[in-house]
Parts: C-alpha cells; structure tokens; sequence
C-alpha cells in the first residue's frame, strides 16, 4: 500500500461497507434506496412539468429540490456500488475533483433550496394578499437561479483549494465518495485556515438557512393558530410539517457534520452522518411530498388517468 501510495498519483476510496456478504446485502438495500430515489424524483419533476395545477412557485422550487436530490444520488452511489463489485477502489485525481464539485453544489444549493420554500410558505401564510407580487414568476426563477449560482462558485472555490493543497501522505480516504472534510487529513500542510473557512461556508450556507427556517415556522405557527377557518388550519399544519420534516432530515446531520472540530469527528461517524443527507434524504423527499399532499396526489392520478386512456 506504501509503495501505490508514492508511485500514483490516485486516491482510494476505503467505502462504507465491509467487503463480505454483510456488505453485499447492505450494498442491494442501498441500491434499492438508489432507484427509488431516482424514480420518486423522476416522478415529482414530470408531474410539476406536465400538470398545470402544480405550475406554482411552490412546485417549481420543489422541482429543483427533486433535481438537486438527483444529481445528489447519482454524484456518489452509482461509483460506491462499483467499487465494491469490482474491488477497485481507486479514484483519480480528476475525478474526485469533479465529484467533490458536484457534491458540494448540491449541499449548497439545496440547503439555499428549503430556504427559499420556507419564504414561499412565509408569505404564503402569514402575508396571502402580497403573495402574488413577493412570490412572482422572476422571483421564483431568480430564487432558483441564485441558490445554483451561489452553490456552484461556493464549491468551485472549495474544489479548487482542496486540489491545489499538496498531499504527501497515504491517498487513502476514509469515506465513500471524495468528501472535502475527509481529505484534510491526507495533507502535508496545516490546513487550519481552510478549515475555518469551511466552518464559515457551513454557516453562511447551512446554519444560517436554518435559523432563518425555523425562525419563519416559528411565524408562520403563530399565524396558523389564527385562522378561523379549519379546513385552512390543516392544509397549513400539513404543508408546514412535510417542509420541516425534510428540513430536519437534511439541514441537522450535515451541520452536525461540518460544524464539529476535527478532533470530535471520526471517520465512521461522519459515514454514518453522511448516509442521511446523502442517501436517505433523497429518497425520503419524494415520498414526503407526495403522500401527504393532496396536490401531487390528485396530479398523479391525472397523469395515471391519461395514460390509461391512451
């Protein structure tokens, strides 16, 4: 291992699953979890597309979490599940820079996602007369546009440092996919400074988004308590409570993750974490969002009633 470790200038992935029948069988579980997350996302972006009635601000920003969760999945498990079949655990240099790219962006912009569908569930609730002129088409597309935008740079810039910084020590990581926070330890430099600056992205991306989700549940709660109406009451209790549940499923384990100081974190404790928000939360969003919502619900069975007929 010393010697493939000076001799090449590729990372190894160590994975998430011991290679022996109990990693087989716990490999076939996540796959499973793979292809229902890409066909319950699949699902959502075409039933947002093709229906009319989900051509709202709210459905468009629940698009792109579908999206970002696709790209999420595809990012790590499809090359997981390769390794671990073809005992080849290998990665180049390249590759694990783009895969480290694309993971981060979506980190960042799905987290800036749920914030964005928090405001639209604010104003929705708490301020329904200005919810045509706050929640416009160009807002909503700038919402979208800017969450994109800003987790791409913000993970360009992270790729960029973490592939520039010289690595004179094992290449082996300790995790399954090229993880930023797993590869500081393979560095032959202090790399402190990074880390603060990775503590102040996951702030400013993550923290941040998070405090402000709560804050505006907090509001939109005292509201909903308000209303006379009952059957209101509810829609609103269900629709907030789907968004909090899959914020809480994504937002605390990653914060929980990135906010920690090296020396509290393990490597097996981070794989764990990272299965939440990696590969469970992807699969949960879907399944959340359309069987407790009678929106997406109806919009389904539109679509079946079509393609029945046809």
């Amino acid at each position: 291992m010393e010697k493939w470790n000076q001799t090449s200038s590729d990372f190894i992935l160590l994975g998430l699953l011991p290679p022996n029948q109990t990693g087989l069988l716990l490999l076939l579980l996540i796959m499973v979890v793979f292809f229902l997350a890409f066909f319950g996302n699949s699902t959502m972006i075409y039933l947002i597309c093709v229906d009319v009635r989900l051509h709202t601000p709210m459905y468009f920003l629940l698009s792109q979490l579908s999206l970002t969760d696709l790209i999420y999945i595809s990012t790590t498990i499809p090359k997981m599940a390769f390794n671990f079949l073809s005992g080849e655990k290998s990665m180049s240099f390249l590759a694990c820079g783009i895969q480290m790219w694309f993971f981060s962006t979506m980190a960042c912009s799905e987290g800036l996602l749920l914030a964005s569908m928090a405001y639209d569930r604010f104003v929705a609730i708490c301020h329904p007369l200005h919810y045509s002129i706050r929640m416009s088409k160009r807002m909503c597309v700038e919402m979208i546009t800017g969450s994109w935008i800003l987790g791409s740079i913000n993970s360009l810039a992270h790729t960029v440092y973490a592939l520039h910084m010289p690595y004179c020590r094992s290449r082996a990581i300790k995790h399954f996919f090229c993880d930023i926070s797993a590869i500081l330890p393979l560095a032959c430099m202090d790399t402190w400074v990074y880390e603060y600056i990775v503590f102040v992205s996951t702030i400013l991306f993550l923290l941040f988004p998070f405090l402000g989700i709560t804050a505006s549940y907090g509001r939109v709660l005292l509201a909903v308590f308000h209303m006379h109406s009952k059957e209101g009451r509810k829609k609103a209790f269900t629709t907030c409570s789907t968004h909090l549940t899959v914020v809480t499923l994504y937002y605390v384990p990653l914060i929980y993750t990135y906010l920690r100081p090296r020396n509290f974190r393990s490597p097996t404790g981070d794989k764990i974490l990272a299965v939440f928000y990696s590969i469970l939360t992807p699969m949960f969003n879907p399944i959340i969002y359309s069987l407790r919502n009678k929106e997406v619900l109806g919009a389904m069975k539109r679509v079946l009633g079509k393609l029945h007929v046809l």
